[in-house]
């Protein structure tokens, strides 16, 4: 910011706050939301629950949470991600490679995608397993750095990140409702119980 405009103010940000909503012209284009505020509102609507966390340390007391709302303190965690598990190796969490011994399922994910509160997921996550194959409960832990817009930009990210080896089995995780409140348009994809732990790293 300019000392001019500390100084004296910025007259665009108080026109900005003068000009409500309902005084704009029903042709003007909508205000958009920021990136985060959409992920959020989408990813409640399609039934997640959303934990925002300032530092690690939050992250591991909402596991624990997680864990004791759940009654999952006793139950198996499957945890293929080697580097995920050296991140919680001080939780007590009960890890198995097994999937018929697994309650819930830890893991990152690629990418947050904003338009539709979906969790873009790949072979880096899920290794070749299908998604009706994993347990029904997902912990997934991701960064707010991986919020994009839409997949388009998500997927172009991960071929920008891997580009000796292009992971496959890409897919998005986007319905966390029971079946039964289902629509047509989420036929045939996997519901799942699933928690976002979102580290704030920006």
């Amino acid at each position: 910011m300019s000392l001019f405009r500390k100084l004296f103010g910025s007259k665009t940000d108080s026109s900005k706050e003068e000009l409500k909503s309902e005084d704009r012209g029903k042709y003007m284009p909508e205000i958009k939301l920021p990136i985060d505020e959409r992920f959020t509102i989408n990813f409640k609507a399609n039934g997640g629950k959303f934990l925002y966390c300032e530092n690690l340390n939050e992250i591991f007391q909402n596991l624990e949470n997680i864990l004791e709302e759940n009654s999952w303190e006793d139950k198996k965690v499957l945890l293929i991600d080697k580097q995920l598990e050296h991140k919680f190796k001080n939780s007590n969490l009960q890890t198995t490679k097994l999937l018929s011994e697994a309650t819930f399922f830890l893991t990152t994910c690629e990418n947050l995608i904003a338009n539709d509160g979906s969790l873009l997921i790949s072979s880096n996550q899920i290794f070749e397993k299908k998604l009706p194959e994993l347990p029904i409960n997902f912990i997934v832990f991701a960064t707010t750095s991986q919020l994009v817009e839409n997949i388009g930009e998500g997927l172009r990210l991960i071929k920008a990140k891997n580009k000796q080896k292009i992971p496959t089995n890409i897919t998005t995780i986007k319905h966390f409702k029971s079946s039964d409140e289902k629509d047509f348009l989420s036929y045939g994809s996997s519901a799942k119980n699933l928690y976002l732990l979102l580290l704030e790293d920006l």
